[in-house]
């Protein structure tokens, strides 16, 4: 009677695939009795499109839910497979496609899922949508392959398959992210005319205002992070100030359920949640590089308390990524203003997070010892400072970070006082005179600092009053306070030095004015210090009676600090120089650093 009832293999199917989806959206899923329903379709020997769907929908949920890749991998390449020979049979099809390469990746199995990608991308293009995902899908591959040429002509096409199609929403996401690999791989040239190109794609969009929005968020945080890796803090303010107006209009509106008329209109670059995140942190970014701590600090508050809320219901691998390079960003705004323990805790942290993902840590390793090493140079420890650098050297591609480390390590060797041959190889290669490794206005200002701060060591006092000129010249021309701060007090103490106490008191002051302002714990001891002689050498004893005070409360502030610090398990992290970060860390008895160059 059931073989004679056309309706029958329809009802059937349909009673197994809602047991099925009960099953998967119980609370807690029942995943096994899901998979259960679903295997038992193919004891109907159903026709191919169901049985297609079917391998498709078994290896998705064991995709998703379960650690049995080989039996997913299965599943999924027979629907792959199945699904060629039906006619308009795009979603499955190509859903199989995508989620079989992702499952390749995570295999590390690459070299299986780019000719899987690029025959369904070959085979999509009557298929919008599906067409332009398997685009993106294969460009963020070759990306995370560091291959961004290949990435870059894929997006390429991309957004000429979208001016096809008419979505001029999804060419100016495809530009975007073709935008975003070029800054990567700091091909300027290519960047401007492209961003001025999005610039004028998105004014002139007429769709949905959310989409409409992201699309702007997009196109501003790439100029904003431009910016700020050209060390532009100043020039960069117009274009934060509109991202964040932007943010807040994009809070307002509410997500439309209208789906878009155009198949290829329909992709989203971030959740709304996680833009506001994005835009908190490079509003860190910009805080911590013109030296304004405290707004960094409350921003980064903002942002962590957000980021919590988020990764209880959302496990993206971006909020990770978000986490870390906003935890970079307070650690060292905390190594300036004196809490050396707290920062130590939240170096320990980002290890923790490393821990949990291979690649965060690849693409984090050289930031961490760098930011071990900035801790070593803080609490004195001069070698291990020494073997930090060392190590993010080794660890690092990027240039503006190479440099960074170079002008670090460059400081410590200045410090030790008998590196010489080490410290004018390295000053070799970022001579802010000539040829200078990267085009960021704030490095090439601070290498100028180093070669001050070098020659004053060097009893050389003109050629270190020319060279701390020039970087006041270029951190006063971009808002660089801690710059700023730091030459200022050194050219007062080279007039301090020679004698010449009034211009001595005219820079020391608003050192002092700039360090309480930012505030920087250091610069604000050595002013104090400064003040105490040049008050007394000018018999001033009120003033220096002080600032003799002031000095004294900077030292004990900056001594407990530093008990604290390296009474901390934790800081035995200073010793780690190779491998994964170490999972436990053995406390030890006491600080063990000398406390002399503090005080």
């Amino acid at each position: 009677k059931m073989a004679s009832n056309v309706e029958a293999p329809e009802r059937w199917y349909l009673a197994l695939l809602g047991f099925a989806e009960h099953f998967r959206t119980s609370s807690p899923p029942k995943i096994r009795l899901c998979v259960h329903c679903l295997q038992a379709v193919f004891q109907f020997k159903p026709p191919q499109r169901i049985e297609a769907r079917t391998h498709l929908q078994l290896g998705s949920v064991l995709y998703h839910h379960t650690k049995n890749s080989e039996l997913a991998r299965n599943h999924l390449e027979k629907a792959w497979y199945i699904s060629q020979q039906v006619p308009q049979f795009e979603d499955v099809k190509f859903e199989a496609a995508s989620i079989l390469s992702e499952l390749f990746c995570q295999q590390n199995l690459v070299d299986s899922a780019k000719p899987l990608l690029r025959k369904a991308i070959q085979i999509s293009q009557q298929t919008p949508y599906w067409h332009c995902r398997l685009l993106f899908q294969l460009a963020q591959l070759h990306t995370l392959e560091k291959d961004l040429v290949s990435a870059c002509d894929l997006l390429g096409v991309g957004a000429e398959y979208a001016r096809v199609v008419g979505s001029e929403y999804t060419r100016a996401l495809f530009l975007l992210s073709k935008g975003m690999l070029l800054l990567m791989e700091r091909k300027l040239g290519e960047v401007h005319p492209l961003l001025t190109l999005c610039g004028t794609i998105v004014e002139n969009w007429q769709g949905n205002p959310i989409q409409k929005e992201s699309l702007r968020v997009f196109f501003l945080v790439l100029q904003v992070t431009h910016y700020l890796d050209a060390g532009q803090v100043k020039s960069v303010k117009p274009c934060l100030k509109q991202l964040q107006q932007c943010i807040q209009t994009i809070s307002t509106l509410h997500d439309d359920e209208i789906l878009p008329s155009n198949p290829a209109d329909l992709f989203h670059w971030l959740p709304k949640e996680h833009m506001c995140v994005l835009v908190y942190l490079v509003t860190v970014m910009h805080s911590m590089q013109a030296g304004y701590l405290e707004k960094a600090q409350k921003y980064t508050d903002k942002a962590l308390m957000q980021l919590e809320k988020l990764k209880m219901l959302d496990c993206s691998p971006i909020l990770s990524t978000f986490q870390v390079i906003l935890l970079e960003h307070i650690i060292m705004c905390r190594l300036v203003t004196g809490h050396k323990a707290t920062a130590l805790q939240e170096i320990s942290q980002v290890c923790q997070l490393c821990q949990q993902s291979p690649r965060l840590f690849t693409n984090h390793a050289a930031q961490l010892h760098t930011l071990l090493g900035l801790y070593c140079i803080s609490v004195n420890c001069m070698d291990n400072a020494e073997a930090q650098f060392t190590t993010a050297l080794r660890l690092t591609t990027h240039q503006e970070l190479w440099t960074y480390i170079v002008t670090n390590l460059a400081s410590v060797y200045i410090r030790e006082g008998n590196r010489h041959q080490e410290l004018y190889s390295l000053l070799e290669r970022i001579n802010p005179d000539h040829n200078f490794p990267v085009s960021s206005h704030c490095l090439r200002a601070a290498a100028f600092y180093i070669r001050g701060l070098l020659s004053f060591f060097q009893g050389r006092y003109n050629e270190a009053k020319r060279f701390l000129r020039e970087t006041l010249k270029m951190s006063n021309a971009e808002d660089l306070n801690r710059l700023t701060a730091c030459s200022l007090v050194l050219l007062g103490h080279i007039f301090y030095v020679l004698g010449n106490h009034r211009e001595s008191n005219n820079m020391v002051v608003p050192a002092m004015q700039l360090a309480s302002k930012i505030p920087d714990m250091s610069v604000q001891l050595w002013s104090s210090a400064l003040l105490k002689d040049l008050n007394k050498a000018l018999g001033n004893t009120m003033d220096a009676h002080e600032a003799a005070q002031m000095h004294q409360n900077f030292s004990q502030q900056l001594l407990q600090d530093h008990i604290a610090a390296c009474s901390l398990p934790e800081h035995n992290l200073i010793s780690w120089t190779d491998g994964p970060p170490p999972v436990q860390i053995q406390a030890q008895n006491g600080p063990t650093t000398s406390l002399a160059s503090l005080l």
